[in-house]
C-alpha cells in the first residue's frame, strides 16, 4: 500500500518547485522593512524542503501495517 506521506510529499515538491520557477519568472518583489522579498522563491523552497523530509519520513520509517 503507498504510504501517504509519500503522495503529500510529491506533491508539495511539485507545488514548490512551480512557485520558485514562477518566482524567478517574474520578479515582484514585497518590501518588507528595507528589505524586498521574492515570496515566490522564499515559500516555494519551504514547500519543497517540507515535500523533501515528508518523503525522507515516509521511506526512513515505513508504515509497520501489512
Amino acid at each position: 500500500m503507498l504510504d501517504l506521506r509519500l503522495i503529500i510529499g510529491a506533491i508539495f515538491i511539485i507545488f514548490g518547485t512551480l512557485l520558485v520557477i514562477f518566482g524567478y519568472a517574474s520578479p515582484t518583489t514585497t518590501e518588507i522593512g528595507a528589505n524586498a522579498i521574492n515570496l515566490n522563491i522564499t515559500w516555494g523552497s519551504v514547500m519543497g524542503l517540507f515535500g523533501i523530509v515528508m518523503c525522507m519520513l515516509a521511506k526512513i520509517k515505513p508504515d509497520s501495517s501489512n
